[in-house]
């Protein structure tokens, strides 16, 4: 072959190169990729979707067949597409889809980094950027959600493209909403005249709540100006998906006279909840929290996003008796109501009957406890765990930190006897609140929600269960801090996770051992040190009781009234004590010294716990001497050992 028939071969290889090249276009991407297999078929059957791939720049949001598998509803394969090229990077905050009317699609880029489209969020690294054979750039983004756009009914009488939150509202019965109807709120919008909130252009939430909440009949009058506005995130795009839980967003309600935050929030069985808070009420919108479940979420509208929810925010009108009903049929607080119910009814009747009332609810996951279901069956004492839950008073969260400002706060229960025990810790949104109750440490998870004759605060877990050993209580109780320390550098803690045996422990809370600091200073310094750690342990030994069963503060005084004393086991020794009971508190007589039990019958796992108000010491306990620190006990057993040399001496 000559030269000049080498140079044309080699020419032709590279141009059949080139050919191949440019043959390895997006839309070959998306045939070969069998996990993208469903919204390659529908790409196929849409002509104008296969010409864009062809001919145009475009960004195409692909679900995966997994999504595919989870979706119902119809597929519209041009709201996936954009007619324009944006890597991640790139993304607006929104892009027009090639659908008919170009409806928005909604770009939320959030803390984590995730990117979301609508309620799809981007998987990161499958995303592809290549060039098709008309040197169109062309992107390619995985998505791990079906994009739904505004769905009509297929017999709707107007023709209904990209409408605003308002338009959706007026033509709302036009709509694919599951049978849910907006006429008695969207004629309270007429009546107010706040359409121009629902027309305004940009991009907002807007929260709508469905005719059936208004069963009530002197609700819908309750919606006014101010509670619309309160209904509007303005210049905010929030799909669940994509949305920041416990988040608050300032609304529309959001003035100097009334100032209302909506949060969204997630239940772990899946229900998303929306939240109104009124921080700063006025003298028709109450302060406390509102909460709706949303029932139909992510509608995407031209100005935004519109969720419909079961009931008005902003709106105080239901006592807690309504709410614990409301919720309980299917709703956050379902379990809550459900042995409430299995239990009697009496509870519920008991609430109704309160004039002033706050309960401390658990939420439905706070019941999967293991101990639960053996307690559940034992009515008296179900009974006696749901009144721990109940507080005749109004109790905020302001009233929590008002208590709270100069120690724990402290607050009765309709449980005779029993008291709660409420700590907060940060300011502001940052702040964690706990509540203490029959041994169990639980954690407020949504406040404030306001009732008529009331509040009702969610909360983690199930008082007056017991779910950690004496050791785990005192390690975790901010009361008992001094006493766990002391305990772990003497080692005295190390017995208290033994869950075969039973111990009764009276803990000196903090205070406690605060006031030996001025009766004793130069001993209280030398407890809390380690190198004084066998006269810490001799201490902490003798508020512990260990028996086949724990001693319940009402145990104490039965036996005190039947014996005059009580004799407890401890460790080395034996504990000699009374316990009578005054104004509905305990006190402990104890070497003629009175000391006031703060928190009886702190119920764990491998015993009981009574915080004291001050430690079983005396005076003659302690002996500083040549800057050492001895106990009673101690220097007795120091002279023993100074007579055994000596006899030992006498005898050599």
């Amino acid at each position: 072959m000559t030269s000049s028939g080498l140079r044309a071969a080699a020419a032709l290889l590279l141009l059949c190169a080139a050919t191949f090249a440019a043959a390895a276009e997006l839309s070959d991407k998306l045939r070969d990729d069998s996990e993208l297999s469903q919204f390659y078929s529908q790409v196929e059957q849409n002509p104008i979707a296969n010409a864009t791939l062809t001919l145009r720049s475009c960004t195409i949001f692909v679900p995966t067949n997994e999504a595919f598998q989870r979706y119902k509803g119809s597929i519209h394969v041009l709201y996936h597409i954009t007619t324009a090229a944006f890597s991640k990077e790139q993304l607006p905050k929104s892009v027009s889809s090639d659908m008919d009317g170009n409806p928005p699609l909604y770009i939320t880029k959030n803390r984590n980094g995730d990117i979301y489209v609508n309620n799809a969020r981007i998987i990161p690294s499958l995303s592809v950027e290549m060039t098709n054979r008309e040197g169109k750039r062309q992107v390619m983004h995985i998505i791990d959600e079906v994009l739904q756009p505004l769905s009509v009914q297929k017999n709707a009488k107007d023709n209904i493209n990209n409408p605003d939150a308002m338009q959706f509202l007026q033509m709302a019965e036009q709509l694919e909403l599951n049978d849910f109807h907006l006429r008695t709120y969207r004629s309270q919008v007429t009546l107010a005249k706040k359409e121009s909130v629902y027309q305004s252009p940009g991009a907002h939430t807007f929260l709508i709540p469905i005719d059936e909440s208004f069963k009530l009949s002197a609700r819908s009058g309750l919606v006014d100006a101010k509670v619309i506005d309160g209904h509007v995130i303005p210049n905010t795009v929030i799909f669940t998906a994509a949305s920041q839980h416990d988040d608050p967003k300032t609304s529309a309600a959001f003035e100097d006279l009334l100032k209302v935050t909506v949060s969204f929030f997630k239940q772990k069985d899946g229900k998303m909840y929306v939240k109104s808070n009124t921080i700063v009420g006025d003298a028709k919108h109450r302060e406390g929290v509102v909460l709706a479940e949303i029932v139909k979420a992510n509608i995407p509208v031209q100005n935004g996003v519109v969720h419909l929810i079961h009931r008005p925010l902003m709106i105080i009108d239901t006592t807690v008796t309504d709410f614990l009903k409301e919720n309980g049929e299917n709703g956050a607080l379902r379990k809550f109501y459900e042995v409430i119910m299995d239990n009697g009814g009496e509870v519920l009747d008991d609430i109704t009957n309160l004039s002033e009332v706050t309960i401390l609810a658990p939420s439905n996951d706070a019941w999967n406890a293991s101990l639960i279901e053996n307690l559940l069956r034992n009515r008296k004492k179900m009974r006696e765990i749901l009144n721990m839950h109940i507080i005749r008073d109004r109790l905020n969260v302001d009233k929590i930190r008002q208590k709270n400002a100069n120690m724990i706060a402290q607050v009765p229960t309709v449980n005779n006897n029993t008291f709660l025990y409420f700590n907060v810790k940060g300011e502001g949104t940052d702040a964690v609140i706990t509540v203490e109750g029959g041994g169990v440490n639980a954690t407020i998870i949504q406040a404030d929600v306001a009732q008529t004759n009331g509040y009702v605060h969610i909360i983690d877990r199930v008082l007056g269960v017991p779910h950690t050993t004496v050791l785990g209580k005192l390690e975790s109780d901010p009361m008992m801090s001094d006493t766990y320390k002391m305990g772990q550098f003497s080692h005295f803690n190390d017995q208290l996770n033994n869950t075969q045996r039973r111990f009764t422990y009276f803990v000196p809370r903090d205070k406690g051992w605060q006031k030996t600091e001025l009766d004793y200073p130069s001993a209280h310094k030398k407890l809390f040190m380690p190198d004084f750690s066998y006269h810490s342990k001799s201490i902490l030994e003798r508020h512990l009781a260990i028996a086949d069963h724990v001693f319940t503060m009402k145990d104490l005084v039965q036996y005190s009234e039947q014996a005059g004393n009580v004799v407890l086991p401890t460790f080395r020794d034996s504990l000699q004590l009374r316990v009578e009971e005054e104004a509905g508190r305990y006190v402990i007589i104890w070497n003629y010294k009175k000391i006031n039990v703060y928190r009886p019958d702190v119920e764990c796992t491998n015993g009981i716990i009574h915080v004291i108000d001050y430690p079983l010491l005396e005076e003659k306990d302690v002996v500083v001497s040549g800057g050492s620190y001895l106990t009673e006990s101690s220097i007795c057993i120091i002279l023993a050992n100074l007579i055994m040399i000596t006899v030992a001496k006498i005898l050599n």
